[in-house]
């Protein structure tokens, strides 16, 4: 007891004393003269008065005072240090002494300038809420009658914009505040409404979608991106799937996909109809037909860049949503003022509610399959299906010319249904799965070193993986199939301003793929295991040219590619030139040679369960030859009081495809041969803007051969040769209503028929017509779509949608095929979606 009392003597007289004697003289001093920290100040009251303080650290950090001691007593002290700064001090019981912010208006100023040359900006815009101001000649600012935490965003269209909170000019005597310049000469817009609000064509030849400030296409109620691109010229799919996009007639796997820069082997949801990216979390997309940037390798048909919010967020912010296939939720969680965390998430909802739209996009999406049809002697039975995806990502400002991001996403579709029969009397039971996923992390760093030169590198690894078992119930047999990718890849690019009408750009990157593919089967026993792995080293250099006027514009580089395994290079030239002339006419010419070393095979239609048939592999430069392609285009524009017309004629040509890869069902299905296909077309499209609507029509003609010099019909149409193609639409803006409907009709996809009459040949097998010589019945489709924005409060944003998807109802036929059974012929349709409705829900907070 008395060791108690001597301690709490000691700490509350003897301490304090010894303390004062040694550090407070000087202390006393020092303090009428200079600033010092507040949090030093609160330390050293605490243990001379014996008090407590309670604060929160973010509020006092970085907050300098000069501290005077005229006032004696604690009531005293803690008025004066109220009336010095803007925070309230409020004594309780025991001498606990709590600190907040001041319910008054605030009053912030200061000097905006460039970071780089740290000279004063004038006409930079101040604003927060209603309130705003322009910096002077100086670069001074002063902005009055603000609250506590409100948002203050400082912006001028030379530089990159910046957002502060308003607690950040406390205590602070008009302070320098920098901004960087943003300097964006080759990738300028010069069409920036094509179709609806947020599409834009740049004067490189490709297209930029921006979905924060987007309009509304038929059909669509939510920001699919791979059902975007499809409105755009010479962009489809023939069978309604986002995992078939073909871009120019060409297959899907020659379209390089890219999300922040990470290459997806996966693209699609319920096996291919719904996109797998987060339409909540992409806000950026560039598609490129023709005329890719010298930093990029692969993709022989077009790419496909997808790209994540780049800006910090300083306020909290939170999305849910829902829509009847599945539910989402979004959240930005700023950590401090340098960083933010994004986690987005979404779920299919079926495995508490089925809506007819699920069930429509479900037997659409497994037609012909082993999940719905079966033998006669075998039930299918709990069939269930779910896919989700998560993306979460790290945004960190090292400082104003340095950031990192660090990005991780995950994919996945899981599909089971059990398979039921009677054996010998006896009731059996298996279950065969099907499962697809793509898991992929990147790192990346950019830094600013001044306002003319600039690099990024980014690491990232992505990994896909489709597996599934499947049990023969009658036959007691089960089959294991497994196709892997991991890909991992180093990338360095530079950009140097060499003037005002001239930048550089160079670049590195290293890239390690594996692919690996199994097949287990039990009886007989039977595994097969085949993997390849290839290295490849690309560098890219380039030079883009603007003149004064922005009316001429060219980039013109050289990508030399190396693969290790082969020994082989490759040097691959690309263009892009655009010129304006007269008055609002420009014309355009691109060109390119790219390669790819991966590609995806069918071996038989039922692979995988005939959800997903589609196996990656690697070249081997034998059987499996390196797909090669060349590509021009010229392209003539107009573009003037809201009416844009445009005409675009292309060639190119692929070789290196392999018959495996381009989905034959006729005679040449398992035949195995390579050869090459060519393609020349017209994109056309007429767009008309009004006030508040925007009407166009687009048409495509394209002309597709394939090559199989070993092939009995050595040339004959592509499987993906839609000659003709059609697209009429509209789009309606009135303030928060948003509306739409259009029509989509081409020729049907070539098909090869039996021989009328005589189906069966001499060997009892299909006796096929010439190859792609008949054609399916042409394809239509109605679409429309609405969108309604409102408030529900202050600072809670709601958005409600519906669209319908074939309005009309039209049985389309997507595909057909012939199987034999027994002695006779049958012909397998497939079709697509049905009336198709669907509705969303959704608040933003």
């Amino acid at each position: 007891m008395i060791l108690l009392q001597l301690k709490r003597v000691i700490r509350k007289w003897v301490l304090p004393s010894v303390f004062c004697i040694l550090f407070c003289q000087n202390f006393y001093a020092q303090a009428e003269k200079e600033e010092i920290p507040l949090i030093q100040v609160l330390q050293q009251l605490e243990l001379e008065y014996d008090c407590s303080f309670s604060y929160a650290d973010q509020n006092i950090k970085n907050v300098n005072i000069i501290f005077s001691l005229e006032k004696k007593s604690l009531e005293e002290i803690t008025e004066y240090l109220q009336e010095i700064t803007h925070f309230k001090f409020t004594i309780l019981a025991d001498n606990l002494i709590v600190i907040s912010l001041k319910n008054e208006t605030l009053s912030i100023c200061g000097y905006i300038m460039n970071l780089y040359s740290n000279e004063p900006i004038p006409n930079v815009s101040i604003r927060s809420g209603n309130k705003s101001t322009i910096t002077d000649s100086e670069g001074f600012f002063e902005l009055r009658d603000l609250s506590n935490n409100d948002l203050v965003a400082i912006r001028h269209l030379a530089y990159k914009s910046i957002q502060y909170i308003s607690d950040i000019f406390l205590n602070t005597d008009c302070d320098e505040y920098f901004l960087v310049p943003k300097i964006e000469h080759i990738n300028e817009i010069v069409i920036r409404k094509y179709l609806t609000k947020g599409i834009r064509k740049t004067i490189s030849g490709s297209y930029n979608i921006d979905y924060k400030d987007f309009g509304i296409l038929p059909g669509l109620i939510e920001k699919d991106v791979l059902q975007t691109i499809q409105t755009l010229p010479g962009v489809q799919s023939v069978d309604e799937r986002i995992s078939n996009i073909n871009i120019r007639g060409g297959t899907h796997h020659e379209n390089l996909l890219l999300w922040d820069g990470i290459k997806m082997y996966q693209s699609g949801h319920f096996f291919g109809l719904i996109s797998a990216f987060n339409p909540h979390v992409t806000q950026k997309v560039l598609l490129v037909k023709n005329g890719t940037s010298a930093n990029y390798s692969d993709g022989v048909s077009g790419m496909i860049s997808m790209h994540t919010d780049d800006e910090l967020n300083h306020k909290f912010k939170t999305g849910i949503g829902l829509n009847l296939i599945n539910a989402d939720i979004f959240m930005d969680v700023p950590i401090g003022d340098r960083s933010s965390v994004q986690l987005a998430a979404r779920k299919s909802i079926n495995d508490f509610l089925r809506t007819p739209t699920f069930k429509k996009y479900f037997e659409k999406s497994f037609q012909n399959t082993e999940v719905i049809e079966n033998s006669e002697n075998v039930t299918n039975i709990n069939d269930d299906f779910t896919f989700h995806d998560v993306n979460v990502r790290w945004l960190y400002h090292l400082s104003d010319i340095d950031k990192v991001r660090v990005n991780l996403v995950t994919f996945n579709n899981d599909l089971s249904y059990t398979e039921s029969s009677i054996i010998n009397t006896v009731e059996e039971s298996k279950e065969s799965s099907a499962s697809q996923n793509n898991q992929a992390v990147s790192i990346y760093y950019s830094r600013k070193w001044n306002a003319d030169f600039s690099t990024e590198l980014q690491l990232y690894t992505t990994k896909y993986l489709l597996k599934s078992t499947n049990f023969d119930i009658l036959n007691n047999q089960r089959l294991i199939q497994e196709n892997e990718v991991i890909e991992e890849s180093i990338k360095l690019d530079s950009k140097y301003r060499v003037s005002d009408k001239l930048t550089m750009y160079n670049g590195y990157q290293y890239i390690e793929t594996g692919a690996q593919n199994i097949q287990d089967i039990d009886i007989p026993l039977f595994k097969s295991t085949i993997k390849e792995i290839i290295r490849s080293h690309g560098l890219s250099s380039q030079l883009g040219y603007q003149s004064r006027s922005s009316m001429t514009n060219i980039r013109t580089g050289i990508r030399l590619n190396y693969l290790e395994k082969f020994g082989v290079f490759f040097v691959e030239p690309r263009l892009s030139f655009s010129q304006h002339f007269l008055n609002g006419f420009i014309v355009e010419a691109l060109g390119e040679f790219k390669h790819q070393t991966s590609s995806q095979i069918i071996d038989f239609q039922n692979d995988f369960l005939g959800v997903e048939n589609r196996r990656w592999v690697l070249t081997n430069n034998d059987d499996i030859p390196i797909i090669k392609s060349k590509q021009l285009s010229v392209g003539l524009h107009y573009n003037k009081n809201d009416w844009l017309i445009s005409a675009e004629g292309y060639y190119k040509k692929v070789n290196g495809i392999t018959s495996q890869s381009q989905g034959f069902q006729n005679q040449y299905q398992f035949i195995k041969t390579e050869g090459s296909y060519s393609v020349y077309g017209v994109d056309f499209l007429i767009n008309k803007h009004f006030k508040n609507l925007s009407s166009w029509v687009s048409y495509s003609y394209m002309d597709n051969q394939y090559s199989f010099p070993e092939l009995q019909n050595e040339s004959f149409s592509s499987n993906l040769d839609i000659t003709h193609s059609l697209s009429l639409a509209s789009s309606y803006l009135l303030k928060k209503f948003k509306v739409s409907g259009g029509l989509k009709w081409y020729t049907g996809k070539p098909i090869t028929k039996p021989i009328e009459g005589n189906e069966l040949n001499n060997d009892g097998e299909i006796n096929y017509d010439l190859v792609n010589s008949s054609r399916l019945k042409d394809y239509l489709r109605v679409d429309i779509s609405a969108q309604y924005n409102f408030k529900i409060k202050k600072g809670l944003d709601a958005y409600a949608g519906i669209s319908i998807w074939n309005v009309l109802n039209k049985k389309n036929q997507i595909n057909n095929y012939y199987r034999l059974s027994d002695t006779s012929v049958n012909q397998v349709n497939q079709s697509g979606l049905a009336l198709t409705p669907n509705a969303s829900f959704r608040i933003e907070f």
